[in-house]
């Protein structure tokens, strides 16, 4: 029978208590969020949501093709030059989502013959850039420097590190200025995803890049997503002007895909201006974090010390941590569940998310929920 194997695998899923379900959301819902990526609490902002609705009045529902037949507005090219700007670089390429910058960075920044060393803790994103690029990866033990120089040595010719700034499980921060030396010293460029730092690291949400030194850099390339801090969606690439150029030219996820849809655009660029007028939002949702893991570790709970935004919580199995979180979404409170395969050290996790916009009440809510519905 056709697909006949998808229900043997269904099956061990089940088994080992990994099977995912979508959950439609209302419009209006009545749970405490600490499960999205709003980090500045601007998806649902009226400035944003007006910037998504007037894109949409003046250009139209979509963009009615690739970015380089008719899919680029002024307005894709206002954002890319705000966005450049605000992050501290040259120039900067928009993409329909962080995945697609992603992939298509790593794939045109690693050519037939290059080396690509990458972070054991990156993103699917990422490791799907590697497993398409036509260089070699070498996989290097997470957030080690030392690994990188190693791993480095052993190549002549291109190279390239790529690594998330932020990772998305634990929220701990790559050690990116130790990075970029292991590069510096034998000609290797650095590509940085930088999707849980935009926002949120840096001077008033700059990045972890330019909290690092490193924006602006000619041998730094950054990926961003629109759909974290900015409350959008879409994604982009910064660097360079010729890195972009390159990309432009080369980078089968912008050339043929269609362009990010116009009210996606107007809504990030009111974002990213609101941020520009309102810089302390970073930095609350760096404070929010660490209140958050204060009071989690202060109630026995295992919690891994946030570098920014995201709090990452130990439970004891998969079955667990999904019960964990059902029995939490009950009593009122959203909650990510990570669990394998989605972790590479196979550890599962509640993922909450610090919002710039949680008031203290929510904070200590959401705390004793998690601590009432603990296994």
């Amino acid at each position: 029978m056709a697909f006949g194997w998808i229900d043997e695998q269904a099956e061990l899923r089940r088994r080992a208590g990994l099977v995912r379900t979508l959950r439609p959301r209302p419009a209006d819902s009545p749970l405490l969020d600490l499960a999205s990526n709003d980090y500045l609490g601007l998806a649902h902002h009226p400035a944003v949501a007006e910037g998504a609705a007037g894109a949409a009045r003046t250009w139209g529902g979509g963009s009615t093709g690739s970015r380089l037949v008719t899919g680029t507005t002024e307005l894709h090219t206002e954002l890319e030059r705000e966005l450049a700007d605000f992050c501290g670089f040259e120039a900067a390429l928009v993409f329909s989502s962080g995945y697609a910058a992603n992939l298509a960075a790593v794939t045109t920044l690693a050519p037939h013959g290059s080396l690509i060393v990458s972070d054991a803790g990156n993103h699917a994103s990422l490791i799907d850039g590697c497993r398409l690029a036509r260089g070699t990866t070498q996989v290097v033990p997470h957030s080690d420097p030392e690994a990188v120089r190693k791993a480095l040595r052993t190549h002549e010719g291109t190279a390239v590190v790529v690594s998330d700034t932020v990772f998305s499980v634990d929220g701990d921060a790559a050690p990116l200025a130790e990075y970029a030396a292991a590069c510096r010293e034998r000609g290797a460029g650095l590509l940085v995803d930088d999707a849980h730092g935009l926002g949120v690291l840096g001077d008033g949400g700059r990045g972890a890049a330019q909290a690092a030194g490193l924006a602006g850099a000619d041998d730094v390339v950054v990926t961003v997503t629109l759909s974290k801090s900015l409350g959008s969606q879409g994604g982009a690439v910064l660097g360079p002007a010729r890195v972009i150029d390159h990309l432009v030219n080369a980078a089968r996820t912008f050339i043929f895909d269609t362009g990010l849809a116009p009210a996606a655009a107007g809504s990030a660029l009111a974002a990213l201006r609101l941020l520009r007028r309102e810089p302390e939002r970073a930095a609350r949702a760096r404070e929010v974090a660490a209140e958050l893991h204060a009071r989690l570790t202060a109630a026995g709970h295992e919690a891994v010390r946030p570098d920014a935004a995201v709090v990452s919580v130990r439970a004891p199995s998969p079955e667990e941590a999904v019960q964990w979180a059902a029995d939490c979404r009950t009593a009122g409170l959203a909650v990510g569940c990570f669990r394998p395969p989605s972790v590479p050290d196979g550890i599962s996790r509640l993922r909450l998310t610090a919002r710039a916009d949680l008031s203290g009440e929510q904070i200590e809510r959401a705390v004793r929920v998690i601590g009432e519905t603990r296994p």
